[in-house]
Order: C-alpha cells, then structure tokens, then sequence
C-alpha cells in the first residue's frame, strides 16, 4: 500500500471512498435517507474543487492505494475552530477508508502519514471532530495518540443533529499519551 498526496484527477476515486464510507460507518447514526441519497459525481465535483485548491504543506489531501486503486484518503488543515490558534494546532478533518478494507492497516497508514504531514508543516498540536455514537471510529482514534480534550458540538448543517467530540494529539516527540496535556 503507498500514501500519497492527491491531485485532481483522483477526484472521483476520493468521492467513491467517501460516500461508500460514510454508507456503511454511518449506518444507524445518520438518518438513512440521508446516507441513500449521497452521491458520488457530487462528492466528485466538490472534491474536484477541495483537490485544485490543495495548500501543502499547510493543508491538503492524501490517498492509499494499491495497486493504483485508492482506498482511502485523510484530509488535513490548519483548525477550523475559531477559538483555537491556526498557526499552531492542525487538524485531521477527514479520514475515511472503504468498508471492505477496514481492519487492514490502511487507516492506520493513513492516520500516520496524515500526522506526519500535519506536524512537518509546523504545527504542535492535532485535533479532530468525531461522533460521539461513533465507537468504532472512537476506538481507532484512542489507539493511537489521539484522547477526547473534552469539547463537544452539535452539527446541524445537514439538516439533522450530529453530536460530536473533539479529539486532541500532540505533535511533539515525545508524544504524550495523557489526555490532560
């Protein structure tokens, strides 16, 4: 498996791990409306979008692939929360994987390139938003370095609550793995 930096012509492959992705992972904890309607040439487009105005080092996009077929992709970004530092926190924005290859390391790939990317742009610290009912995703997460900072939000932008907790890592060697640092 390699990890790459995406460009523009894997738009679509990006957009079929996406909706494939939030299908299965979701299944119980969105509205399932919502996950049938999901589609694939618009994720296409909005990723065509999202891949033209990729930033390295600061923010981007990265992809897993084997044999030339992507199977994941991680997005990374300087926070999008206001009431955090940008020049100093990153964030993990998305990271999702195809359902049949969950289990197999890829995310785990993934996730480390995705910090080594966030922590060779310069920033110390790395959060994510995850949801709350969202336990295997959660697991994943707490593996690693990643521990809940305790913050949480309600996302309503699609029409329907989607409860969140906020994720924290440090980027500093060595990396701490208390929840309160």
């Amino acid at each position: 498996m390699d990890v790459r930096r995406a460009r523009v012509e894997d738009a679509l492959a990006v957009a079929v791990v996406h909706v494939r992705s939030w299908q299965a992972a979701y299944r119980g904890l969105v509205p399932q409306d919502y996950l049938d309607g999901l589609d694939v040439d618009r994720r296409r487009l909005a990723w065509e979008r999202i891949l033209a105005a990729t930033d390295w080092p600061r923010a981007g996009t990265l992809v897993a692939e084997i044999d030339g077929e992507v199977i994941g992709f991680a997005n990374i970004c300087p926070t999008r929360d206001d009431d955090t530092d940008h020049d100093v926190v990153g964030e993990v924005s998305s990271i999702y994987v195809v359902p049949e290859r969950w289990a197999t390391g890829a995310g785990r790939r993934l996730m480390a390139a995705a910090v080594r990317s966030l922590t060779d742009a310069g920033f110390s610290q790395a959060t994510l938003w995850v949801l709350d009912a969202n336990t295997r995703a959660r697991r994943f997460y707490e593996a690693g370095t990643w521990r809940p900072d305790g913050a949480t939000k309600q996302d309503e932008t699609r029409g329907f609550p989607l409860n969140e907790v906020w994720y924290r890592c440090s980027l500093l060697w060595p990396r701490s793995t208390d929840p309160e640092s």
